[in-house]
């Protein structure tokens, strides 16, 4: 394996952006289950250019707050058994001990639909929903996108309830006005006005994340509650904060309402999340990058190569390539490229705008599904869940083939190894994975931790 380790320290880095479609799925015989979606606003960029002052919050505030609900997560341990306990103070072990979480969501159609973080209701054995006229309801996990931090329930009622009317979150913002609805500390709907400090916020390891910065209060209890812009549209799920210590120091941040509600709309037709990738590979450009590279450019995001018979490879896109934009919208860096693409499905076509040695070209291309990941030379494919529960992991990526000539004398090595970690990120699938190096400028070196098939864990670099 020293020879593997020599190899691999002089090998490219690259990444993929992976990603998804984006369409309304619900046809207008199923009204009570369709996604309410507000129409484009025509004095958009008079609202919100009045000052605070001029702003009237009540209207928005009072629609919010009758959508955004409580929810408690219920779920069950055992107390460990302790016989010296047991038999002197007569302490029995084995007993089932509650725990009880809290968080918020946000009533998204009028029979009963409700989108919350994944967090929020993780490992739930119950889940129960209060509204904001305190009527509680039982309520049922329908599914969830850990990656993106989203989850959807349901629950049954004969009632038509108020629900949230989905904006376009691409339409926001920096500066602009915006409220954040949920139940901090256990409390009723709480309301807390700020502006949108920051768009595309990538805050996520594994590089999916996208998030609205706000200086919103935010805290703990206030996850899965609604963002909602001053027309009472929903813009975003509230997801976290940054802080030290626990509680609101003056950053929060938000799932864009774009991405929540693909995310929704997938899981509902089509029971899990669909994603799609672009299939290119490389780094976002900034001065140092860029200096290296020998180019002038100092934003977009660089193709350093092309994952083969991907829909970025049939449609022409070529290494040097630098994306500027993904239907229209700018690309600046790899958050704006991913923001772009997670709306999306395979087979969706997009536009993508690219700088080819000085030429503006924009080039459409279609999305594919992301099966086999190409790394550097290396084939990557996901492990089944037999394959997982036959070698105890419950994670990693499998080196399905290796296509590079300077690793043929360790093909036997290498062959049906199990990528474990990327610069100590768990390896949970091509997607993590991609989106790890993606985020990664071109020329740095890469951490992987690997298993070879004969048991034998190796750490090198790439």
């Amino acid at each position: 394996m020293k020879r593997i380790s020599s190899l691999f320290i002089v090998a490219l880095l690259s990444g993929a952006t992976t990603l998804g479609a984006y369409k309304l799925v619900f046809d207008e015989d199923t009204a009570n289950t369709s996604l309410s979606v507000a129409p484009a606003q025509t004095n958009y960029t008079k609202t919100v250019a009045l000052g605070a002052e001029n702003v009237d919050f009540t209207k928005a505030a009072d629609e919010a707050v009758h959508t955004v609900v409580h929810v408690k997560n219920v779920s069950y341990s055992k107390t460990p058994s302790n016989p010296i306990m047991e038999y002197f103070y007569g302490y029995r072990g084995g007993e089932q001990r509650a725990q009880v979480g809290t968080g918020s969501g946000v009533i998204i159609t009028e029979d009963g639909y409700i989108v919350t973080n994944n967090h929020v209701i993780q490992n739930a054995s119950e889940l129960e929903v209060t509204l904001n006229d305190n009527r509680s309801y039982k309520a049922r996990l329908v599914g969830t996108d850990s990656k993106m931090d989203i989850a959807l329930l349901k629950v049954d009622t004969d009632e038509k309830l108020a629900y949230a009317t989905f904006g376009n979150s691409d339409d926001i913002k920096v500066g602009e006005w915006v409220l954040a609805v949920g139940n901090p500390y256990n409390l009723t709907s709480t309301v807390t006005a700020g502006i949108v400090s920051a768009k595309a916020r990538n805050l996520s390891k594994d590089g999916i994340q996208s998030f609205i910065q706000t200086d919103a209060a935010v805290n703990p209890g206030n996850s899965g509650g609604a963002l909602v812009n001053t027309h009472g549209e929903l813009v975003g799920i509230n997801t976290m904060i940054s802080s030290t210590t626990g509680s609101y120091v003056g950053y929060s941040f938000a799932v864009p309402s774009n991405i929540a509600r693909k995310i929704i709309e997938d899981i509902m037709e089509f029971g899990n999340v669909q994603r799609g990738v672009l299939g290119v590979q490389g780094g976002e450009l900034n001065s140092s990058v860029s200096k290296e590279l020998g180019i002038a450019e100092t934003q977009g995001f660089y193709v350093n190569s092309i994952v083969k018979d991907s829909g970025a490879d049939k449609a022409g896109i070529k290494k040097g390539d630098i994306i500027t934009a993904i239907d229209n919208k700018p690309v600046y860096g790899f958050s704006d490229l991913n923001a772009a693409i997670i709306t999306k499905r395979p087979n969706d076509v997009v536009k993508v705008g690219i700088n080819r040695d000085g030429d503006k070209l924009t080039i459409p291309v279609r999305l594919t599904k992301n099966e086999i990941y190409s790394y550097s030379g290396l084939e990557l494919e996901n492990l089944s869940t037999a394959e997982k529960n036959k070698m105890k992991l419950n994670y990693g990526v499998r080196i399905k083939n290796i296509t590079d000539e300077r690793y043929m004398p360790y093909y036997d090595e290498l062959k049906d190894g199990i990528i474990l970690s990327i610069d100590n990120v768990k390896a949970k699938d091509i997607e993590t994975v991609s989106n790890v190096l993606s985020g990664k400028n071109p020329n740095q070196k890469t951490r992987v931790e690997m298993l070879t098939k004969n048991g034998e864990l190796v750490r090198f670099l790439i």
